[in-house]
């Protein structure tokens, strides 16, 4: 794998790579993050009582979102003809874990899109509950794997 800077030219100055010769391939990332937060903002959320609504499923749709809009967040990032987009937003104990899987069949991948889904669906969670907890904090985003493209697929350690 080249260790030089793809997003910088000969001169220094920020460059879109250009991928244009690259074939089309099969992509697809999942990555992850936690939302942590009080057991009482956990309690509203898993029983329903935030005022600003269903929280878990209004952070989905923020993470698929968040996915179809990375290049308009993510400077050079190119734009991408998503295939799929799924974000799964769970209570769990200490807060909500959120996991995103995004796949195109392009000549780029789709590690950002992932990653961008949580990140979106994580402020999502924050902005609806913040009234109940405002230390909530926003750990762990991750990408877990990758699959696809010239480099193959790489999957995180366990740890």
């Amino acid at each position: 794998m080249s260790k030089k800077l793809t997003h910088i030219d000969e001169s220094g100055r920020p460059q879109m790579v250009d991928v244009s010769a690259k074939e089309n391939t099969q992509r697809v990332a999942r990555a992850e993050g936690f939302v942590r937060m009080s057991s009482a903002a956990l309690v509203a959320i898993t029983s329903g009582q935030v005022k600003k609504g269903d929280v878990t499923r209004i952070a989905e749709i923020a993470g698929i979102q968040g996915a179809k809009r990375t290049a308009d967040l993510i400077p050079l990032c190119h734009p991408l003809p998503l295939d799929a987009v799924k974000v799964s937003v769970e209570a769990v104990d200490g807060g909500v874990r959120i996991e995103a899987v995004v796949s195109a069949f392009w000549r780029t991948g789709v590690e950002m899109e992932a990653l961008s889904a949580v990140s979106a669906a994580a402020l999502t969670v924050y902005d609806m509950t913040k009234a109940i907890d405002r230390s909530m904090r926003i750990e762990g985003v991750r990408l877990l794997e990758k699959r696809g493209g010239r480099s193959g697929d790489w999957m995180a350690s366990k740890s």
